[in-house]
């Protein structure tokens, strides 16, 4: 259900990058292209069930503050409803599966969407929605995902339990562990690396100081650097990011060997660093919001921060990172505004759009931005719609969008 004008299907560049995976073998012509009935061909992404599509099967998964379910399909606006879960506290998607911290755990939600970045080219896959089951525990969880949703892994720290789940397994509706540690602390890391992971290290007051690498099997690898206050992780087209107090480490692998890279704040910075990243999935620029001061870009490419700052205090801020250096982010007053990387020159901003949610810091707390090729959403819970917006129109309301069930969290997969 929609109201304003309906998004058209979209034909997204294809993309081109450094991410460390093969290409397609072999120089054959090339086949027809697939519809939405082709069967998924085997590999890139794949999973048995599943048909390729021509384009990115974009979705708006809701959970309303109960644990009711839905999907919204962003392309030809059908909506269904797909059960219950406990109530979410957060929500956090790779892009296909949405883990919704409840009291029983992380419960995962498999959306049936996703795309599988082949670095020139990509492949897109449905495949039915379903509730796949609860990872169990206390807290709140820290996810940390990868570049691909049926490949590697996702680590997810839970109460001071480090877990990584096999993301194959999950494509297949299975939540299998390939490891569990002991994080340390309750603000520990584990985010997967190459066959293995990336695991905080604490002290003996909970504090974490570094961040070492292990084997999928667990096994200490000799590999280690530090980070202070670690908290935040992103994958990019690059390689995984996390955030330190003095900056961010960029770790990598290179021919089978882990690589890290320590990317320093400029010198002489006051702002605040950089706890959160975000921005369009496989892109090398990630936004962070700056405490009041604006916000951080990091290009992982450049290996170099930049400090934006703006007049309006922000909410929430992703990168796009497109040719013209789109960054949108919801300020204070509940304006979604736009900026250009290059010049942090404003060129767009809204009326305010959840009065409502802004009133009530609950409902607050379950409002994401999302960004994609085209367009970016925001939830608001109290208003009960999901605004789509069109960031490269000086940041317009292209629509209003009434989920299948109200908007507490919503995460945009497919992508």
């Amino acid at each position: 259900m929609t109201r304003n004008l309906p998004r058209h299907r979209l034909s997204i560049a294809l993309g081109a990058g450094a991410l460390l995976l093969a290409g397609c073998a072999g120089t054959a012509p090339a086949a027809a292209p697939p519809t939405s009935s082709s069967p998924a061909a085997d590999g890139h992404g794949s999973v048995a069930g599943a048909a390729q599509v021509d384009e990115p099967p974009l979705q708006l998964v809701s959970i309303d503050e109960e644990g009711a379910v839905g999907v919204l399909d962003l392309l030809d606006g059908t909506a269904v409803e797909l059960g219950e879960i406990g109530a979410p506290t957060a929500v956090a998607t790779d892009g296909r599966y949405v883990f919704a911290t409840t009291e029983a755990g992380v419960e995962i939600v498999d959306s049936g969407t996703w795309t599988w970045d082949h670095v020139d080219h990509f492949h897109y896959y449905r495949a039915e929605p379903r509730l796949v089951g609860t990872l169990e525990g206390s807290g709140t969880a820290a996810v940390s995902t990868g570049p691909l949703a049926t490949a590697s892994a996702t680590g997810i720290v839970l109460g001071e339990d480090a877990v990584l789940l096999d993301n194959k397994a999950l494509s297949n509706g299975e939540i299998v562990e390939t490891l569990r540690l002991d994080a340390g602390s309750a603000d520990g890391i584990i985010a997967p690396l190459g066959a293995g992971a990336l695991v905080s290290e604490a002290d003996a007051d909970g504090r974490v100081q570094s961040l070492r690498l292990v084997t999928a099997e667990g096994h200490q690898a000799q590999a280690e650097t530090p980070c202070v206050d670690a908290e935040g992780t992103i994958t990019t087209r690059v390689g995984l990011v996390v955030g330190c107090a003095d900056g961010a480490v960029l770790a990598t692998v290179d021919r089978g060997e882990p690589v890290f890279e320590r990317i320093p704040y400029p010198e002489g910075t006051t702002a605040e660093r950089a706890t959160a990243f975000d921005g369009r999935k496989g892109r090398p620029t990630v936004a962070a919001l700056a405490g009041e001061s604006g916000f951080w870009l990091l290009d992982t490419r450049e290996r170099a921060w930049r400090l934006v700052e703006t007049e309006a205090p922000l909410l929430r801020v992703a990168a796009v990172d497109d040719a013209d250096g789109h960054v949108v982010a919801l300020d204070a007053e509940g304006r979604v505004r736009v900026y250009l990387a290059e010049t942090g020159a404003e060129i767009g901003a809204s009326e305010p759009l959840l009065p409502q949610t802004l009133a009530d810091a609950d409902a607050l707390a379950g409002v994401s931005l999302t960004v994609d090729a085209q367009r970016a959403y925001v939830n608001a819970p109290r208003e009960g719609v999901v605004h789509e917006i069109a960031y490269a129109d000086g940041a317009r309301v292209a629509r209003s969008l009434e989920t299948p069930t109200a908007p507490a969290f919503v995460a945009e997969v497919g992508r």
